[in-house]
């Protein structure tokens, strides 16, 4: 039963999270129970107070008359044991049970030290025996004279019922005689039992009405705002077509409207966004190759004068090593733009092969030494001495190395950038590791656009295309990899290249964190943890 309770609250706390028609329903199903439940006991009290006091006043005037009547009747008797008392007394209580119209109601009298007087006399004893009325009883034997009245629930021979007992004392010789009636409430209880079932069926069908009216009109205000999330999924999802039926002319209908009028904008704007894209692509695909014949005749005459350096005069040299340099750059540059190119029209292609990629690792650094020299930089590599062996296009992985190797050492300041290889079950991570300027915080995110650069003001060694991490991240993504960067000022950056050891395999972790272990344990130090 506990578990069917929490899985009903679970779904409930659900519907309330998610639908605002659940809610809106729901608060005014509580709010109306509680108005009306209000109502209801308020009707019902007043009710039943009105009912009784016309009870109790019909009922107090038949006493004090029944009171005055007795008391004329036994005004002769100035002695407690007059023999004649009794039969007296026996008298008039059938005078006064007369005088009820009540068939099922009793009159008492009492006196002390004598029997008790009470009509019906059909069952033996008298009802005022019963505990239940010892508080009027001791009222009326009081110092204080008056009618008082008691309701209490009795059995006086048809099973238990609601009863008004009213009393009051009648001063016949030295000792006073208590007067009781015993009255039924059997009439003015179902009366008031019909009128809280009358009041509570009505309030329960007024809360349910209530919730009804709540639910069809919240619904009118939900259904629209329900199609408009619909529609803008069915957008974002690249539906642009996609458009919300305009009914009538009230608010929810000019949100259709202004809803329809964005999505047509928006789609305007996308498709004239792409088509810009598109041509932007192909201009820069064409410039591309276009620049390819020219530059190859530049790139012969300008290896014809470089060679011949040594016969021209030095401010001569020194232009062919130059236009050597720049050619060197501008062909890069058509390189990587070529390749932007194929990847932003959607034709790269991974050539992935198994790969034992500890010789690629060795051979970014070999090739990178003479760079590293250059700028006084340490360049080490610690790489696994078994094979590490990988699903992967050699030729990517190595531009990317080659890429986050490079720009290790050139914004190295000086000091050591350490590249390590590492594997585990199912991927395999490089991780490149400086200790220069670093990055501030967002910067991690924004190394990946393309030419964007830290420090623009900043003198370069190597003339880099700004497209270098930019290609990289693209290759990492064609092997449903990661490329990561993670940076602090002061503190250097590192980079980390994680690939699926098989193609096609889905990445859930890295073997190498991407914050360096001295980073974390500059970071804990500064808290007071462990690291």
């Amino acid at each position: 039963m506990s578990r069917r309770v929490r899985r009903f609250w679970a779904v409930a706390r659900r519907q309330w999270r998610r639908s605002l028609q659940f809610r809106v329903v729901g608060i005014t199903l509580a709010l109306s129970a509680a108005l009306v439940l209000a109502f209801a006991y308020t009707v019902a009290s007043l009710i039943s107070n009105g009912v009784l006091s016309g009870k109790i006043d019909q009922s107090k005037s038949m006493v004090d008359t029944g009171a005055g009547y007795a008391m004329r009747e036994l005004s002769g008797f100035t002695q407690a044991d007059d023999p004649g008392l009794d039969p007296s007394l026996n008298n008039v209580v059938t005078q006064l049970y007369g005088s009820v119209n009540d068939q099922e109601a009793e009159v008492v009298m009492l006196r002390r030290g004598g029997p008790p007087a009470f009509w019906p006399r059909a069952r033996k004893g008298t009802v005022m025996d019963d505990p239940q009325v010892r508080g009027i009883r001791t009222l009326v034997v009081g110092s204080k004279s008056g009618i008082y009245e008691q309701i209490a629930t009795l059995d006086i021979g048809d099973g238990l019922q609601k009863y008004l007992v009213m009393g009051t004392a009648v001063p016949v010789g030295p000792v006073p005689i208590e007067l009781y009636y015993v009255i039924p409430l059997k009439t003015e209880d179902g009366l008031v039992q019909f009128t809280g079932a009358v009041v509570t069926g009505t309030g329960i069908a007024l809360v349910a009405l209530l919730a009804l009216i709540a639910a069809m009109m919240t619904r009118l205000v939900v259904t629209p705002v329900r199609v408009a999330a619909r529609t803008a999924q069915r957008l974002s999802a690249g539906l642009l077509d996609q458009r919300m039926v305009v009914r009538g002319e009230d608010d929810l209908a000019r949100l259709a409207a202004a809803f329809n009028q964005m999505a047509a904008n928006l789609q305007r704007q996308i498709v004239r966004l792409e088509e810009m894209s598109r041509l932007q692509r192909r201009f820069t695909s064409d410039v591309s190759h276009e620049l390819r014949t020219p530059l190859t005749t530049v790139r012969m005459a300008a290896d014809l004068l470089f060679s011949s350096r040594e016969d021209f005069d030095p401010a001569a040299a020194r232009s062919a090593e130059l236009l050597q340099a720049e050619l060197d750059r501008f062909e890069g540059l058509l390189t990587d733009l070529l390749e932007i190119s194929r990847f932003d029209a959607g034709f790269a292609a991974l050539d992935a092969e198994p790969t034992d990629l500890v010789p690629v690792v060795r051979r970014v650094g070999d090739q990178l030494m003479s760079l590293a020299e250059r700028c006084k930089v340490e360049l080490r590599v610690v790489v696994p001495e078994t094979e590490v062996i990988a699903e992967v296009d050699p030729r990517r992985v190595e531009r990317v190395l080659r890429n986050l190797v490079g720009n290790a050492v050139e914004h190295g300041e000086g000091k050591p950038v350490v590249v390590t290889l590492a594997v585990d079950g199912s991927a395999v991570a490089v991780t490149v590791r400086d200790h220069g300027v670093g990055l501030k915080a967002g910067e991690e995110k924004l190394v990946f656009n393309r030419f964007w650069r830290a420090d623009p003001s900043r003198a370069r060694q190597t003339g880099g295309t700004g497209l270098g991490l930019s290609i990289s991240l693209e290759d990492a993504r064609l092997h449903g990899g990661w490329l990561e960067a993670w940076g602090a000022p002061g503190k250097g950056a590192q980079f980390r290249l994680t690939l699926p050891a098989r193609s096609g395999d889905r990445l859930v972790s890295s073997p190498l964190r991407l914050v360096p272990d001295d980073a974390r344990a500059d970071e804990a130090a500064l808290i007071g943890e462990t690291p």
